[in-house]
């Protein structure tokens, strides 16, 4: 559609039932508003053409936490707060991207080459994802995109993986018609961070998102990953999820989140096997003297401990929610909450053991939640957000102490949306 049209569409009743499914209620006013002044400015910036609105959610893993990189199981959803992008094809090899948050450079696809000198940046993702789709028989051009994230970068709901499969989705709808099917966007997301982006992830966070919903995933063989999507909220049964953002900013800390899948690697290897998935806790524990004696380093012992616990955990928490046995999946959140701070190690940065936010949220949960509820390390750690599992009627209270110590905007009260990375019009 081009500006006019999108105008009428946005501020008619046809739009009304998925932007309700987008953010999970069905109070439009604002949600129109954005959309309305997202696209005045991208119209603006980069004038006529036949524009489209694609929407990107945050996620929150519930339980799996660092499994996903040694093919073990993790359980996640995709949240009502989203990347949103508008965007039009501009008939170059050049893609503009305008975010409200930070600058992006042109990045211009005739060139599709690793960038070492690129690393760490989103001209990086850009490059790396088109380069991936192209190898893979895609289409690739030019687009013009203006965006306005509600994802915050560096809070651990994945603003990167939130942005890579954004960027797969925008090449997919202006290029592809649709061909690229979610799981391989997640692929295409996770190629360009692991190569061109050079931070070593697994493919949790990028499949979260461009699956949507309520999602446990086996990635025993991550090529053919089993997914299975559920209905299940925690409003259901009296609880709100909340993510509290402790305000550390783990933007800088990629050698703290790449020492986990080495270190684990390590231990991986002197079971051998290339992932703890393809052994047992069993051998480890069997191999332990001397496993200890050659990696030299206890925290990767430990780490791999907690992998095989913390998978049976994944395995657990996804019958209970096919039972809907809320109890058990409460109790089973708060065990994984323990075994990432004890045995994987990533609520505060060992690099900067005088920074532990985190560790301070966690402990103002477990101290007004008590035997209530849930709390944990949310997503990679280190920095940023704890989940926690709120019963309505402490919900009140839970905020008012949060606020006084991480500030008022702190909080994320979220839902979880039916449905993955979309192009909405």
């Amino acid at each position: 559609m081009n500006y006019s049209e999108l105008k009428q569409y946005i501020n008619s009743s046809q739009i009304d039932e998925i932007l309700s499914k987008i953010i999970c209620s069905d109070d439009l006013t604002k949600e129109k508003e954005r959309y309305n002044r997202l696209l005045d400015d991208a119209y603006a910036l980069y004038g006529e053409g036949d524009y489209h609105f694609i929407s990107s959610p945050g996620r929150s893993e519930i339980g799996g936490n660092h499994t996903d990189h040694q093919h073990g199981n993790v359980v996640a959803a995709g949240l009502s707060i989203d990347n949103l992008a508008v965007v039009k094809a501009n008939g170059t090899d050049i893609v503009n991207y305008a975010d409200r948050e930070f600058k992006v450079k042109p990045v211009d696809l005739s060139d599709l080459s690793l960038h070492k000198d690129e690393y760490n940046t989103s001209e990086s993702l850009i490059r790396g994802i088109a380069f991936r789709l192209k190898e893979l028989g895609y289409t690739c051009g030019g687009f013009d995109a203006l965006c306005e994230s509600r994802v915050l970068v560096g809070s651990g709901i994945s603003s990167s993986a939130c942005f890579e499969v954004l960027l797969v989705e925008i090449f997919n709808a202006l290029f592809n018609d649709d061909k690229v099917d979610p799981v391989s966007r997640a692929k295409i997301g996770q190629f360009a961070e692991n190569v061109y982006f050079g931070k070593p992830s697994g493919l949790l966070d990028q499949m979260a998102i461009s699956v949507g919903g309520f999602v446990t995933i086996d990635f025993k063989n991550p090529e053919d990953p089993k997914i299975e999507n559920f209905e299940f909220s925690f409003s259901d049964y009296g609880y709100e999820l909340v993510l509290v953002n402790t305000k550390g900013d783990h933007s800088d800390l990629s050698h703290e989140y790449a020492a986990v899948p080495n270190e684990i690697k390590e231990v991986a290897h002197e079971l051998g096997v290339e992932y703890l998935a393809d052994s047992s806790l069993e051998a480890l524990l069997g191999n332990l003297k001397k496993i200890r004696e050659n990696v030299k380093n206890d925290r990767g012992v430990l780490r791999a401990i907690h992998f095989y616990n913390e998978n049976e955990r994944a395995v657990l928490q996804k019958e209970a929610i096919r039972n809907k046995d809320i109890e058990g999946l409460l109790k089973l959140m708060k065990e994984s909450g323990r075994s990432s701070f004890e045995y994987l190690q990533n609520v505060y940065p060992a690099s900067r053991p005088n920074s532990q936010s985190l560790a301070i949220g966690l402990a103002l949960a477990d101290m007004y939640l008590k035997d209530e509820g849930a709390y944990r390390v949310h997503g990679g750690g280190f920095e940023g957000t704890i989940q926690c599992i709120v019963p309505k009627e402490k919900l009140e209270g839970f905020k008012e102490m949060m606020k006084a110590v991480f500030g008022d905007d702190c909080l994320l009260e979220v839902k979880v949306r039916p449905f993955g990375t979309k192009l909405v019009i």
